[in-house]
């Protein structure tokens, strides 16, 4: 997740995504771990590609275990969450797996995301930006 406060308050960039049903689903950016990243990196180089801002890490947000049905068949994923501060780019939703960007208010972060574990890591957010100012 990476965050930002544009002076009006805190705000991170969400990513939505088209499901097979054509809802749009709300999340943090995410993605696979390439050969020689550490999941820091991979945080890094993720919000980069899925929002266009780059960040740099403030602090881990926690880890997201799940399975999912892909081609007929059961896969499971470890996620690895982490909070940035934004650093520079602009919002854009050039990657082709994202449908939409948006910078949303920290406080309404729960009420946007589509999935309970992600509402869960994002609680932790305003105290771990209030600490590391």
């Amino acid at each position: 997740m990476v965050a930002d406060d544009d002076g009006t308050g805190p705000r991170a960039a969400l990513i939505g995504r088209t499901d097979r049903r054509g809802r749009l689903l709300w999340s943090l950016p995410k993605g696979h771990i390439e050969a020689g990243e550490t999941p820091e990196d991979t945080a890094v180089r993720e919000v980069a590609e899925e929002t266009g801002i780059r960040g740099e890490i403030v602090a881990p947000l926690g880890i997201i275990d799940f399975w999912f049905v892909a081609d007929g068949r059961r896969v499971h994923k470890t996620v690895h969450h982490f909070l940035l501060r934004a650093t520079g780019g602009e919002l854009s939703d050039e990657d082709v797996e994202v449908t939409e960007v948006a910078w949303v208010p920290l406080a309404e972060l729960s009420a946007r995301l589509a999935y309970a574990d992600e509402r869960a890591l994002v609680e932790r957010a305003p105290g771990l930006l209030a600490d590391s100012a």
